[in-house]
């Protein structure tokens, strides 16, 4: 379907998604965040 479609391109086909670890200024930052705002 169109939606399955769009979904597949935005989870894991798109060329600017980044797959892999994160970098300790990501990881950084997400805790950072999260100290902040919470879940």
């Amino acid at each position: 379907t169109g939606k399955s479609c769009r979904l597949r391109w935005v989870n894991y086909l798109r060329p600017d998604l980044k797959h892999g670890r994160m970098t300790p200024q990501e990881e950084s930052l997400v805790l950072e965040l999260h100290a902040r705002w919470g879940n």
